[in-house]
């Protein structure tokens, strides 16, 4: 022993050469090139636990220009909250000059302005004092994509919902209410879910812990369900499809849940891979079916 410390020698590279045939095409070099660089790694990884050697070589690759998640959210739940209430107080130039700054004859216009008001500005808070991410920026190119399906979608609910020529729900009251009491457990319901997450990893930490059931009588649905944020995203959605009675509602709810079901899916899998004592009895989304 000569009492000097072992070092390791890293090779940082930026660039890959690798041999290939003159026959080879584009995505077969992709593949190469995709191969040789190995595992991707973790911020909190500790060089001397990596299975290698004294010599590593890293390969960094440029992921383009970056934005924090918490400006990606602000903004694509911002807008979807103004939009909205563009056409429910019916700003001059959306509908025939004859209604603009009328207001609805249906009480139901004025109930669901005031659900989709509530669940953007629950996201916005959530963001600000809620969530907590691993990552803390995303691609630039994904709030343009972001922004447009939100915002899209609510320009095309709330026109069709704010319309002059708005008929409410064909079962009246009872349709609304039973939709309502839907939107607003699902609505607490997600809440529920993201606070426990919350409290799975502590401030600053990227911890990764099995989510399970707390005191909270909406979080036991973690007993059957990997994502159950996403399955009261769900339920909101569809409480707000029965309330208004509107086809754009339906197809944003069913577009929302193919996303969903991908997230959650991809969630549930990653829990399976890093856990091995994850309950067998979970499912992505939907208890046993989904």
């Amino acid at each position: 022993m000569n009492g000097k410390k072992q070092g390791y020698y890293l090779s940082l590279c930026a660039c890959v050469c690798v041999c290939v045939e003159p026959n080879a095409t584009i995505g077969e070099i992709k593949s190469m090139f995709h191969k040789s660089q190995g595992k991707s790694l973790k911020d909190e990884d500790v060089l001397q636990h990596l299975p290698v050697g004294t010599t590593a070589t890293f390969y960094f690759r440029d992921l383009g220009a970056q934005i924090s998640w918490v400006t990606v959210f602000l903004t694509e739940y911002t807008g979807p909250l103004v939009i909205y209430l563009m056409f429910y107080f019916r700003v001059p130039f959306i509908y025939a000059p004859k209604y603009d700054f009328t207001t609805s004859k249906h009480w139901v216009v004025h109930l669901a302005c005031m659900c989709h008001s509530f669940h953007y500005v629950k996201r916005l808070l959530e963001t600000l004092f809620v969530h907590r991410f691993s990552h803390g920026t995303m691609p630039l190119r994904n709030i343009f994509k972001n922004c447009t399906y939100y915002w899209g979608f609510a320009a095309w609910m709330a026109y069709y919902i704010n319309h002059p020529l708005y008929t409410p729900p064909i079962y009246g009251e009872q349709q609304i209410r039973l939709a309502l009491i839907l939107f607003l457990f699902c609505q607490i319901g997600n809440f529920s879910i993201h606070i426990a997450l919350r409290n799975l990893r502590p401030p600053g930490s990227k911890t990764r812990k099995i989510p399970y059931p707390t005191k909270n009588p909406f979080t036991w649905i973690f007993l059957l369900v990997s994502c159950p944020n996403y399955t009261y995203e769900l339920g909101s959605w569809l409480g707000f499809t029965l309330m208004t009675q509107c086809l754009p509602v339906a197809f944003f709810t069913v577009v929302g849940f193919v996303q969903m079901t991908v997230w959650a899916k991809g969630k549930h899998r990653s829990y399976l891979k890093e856990f091995r004592d994850y309950p067998p009895l979970r499912s992505p989304i939907l208890p046993f079916v989904l």
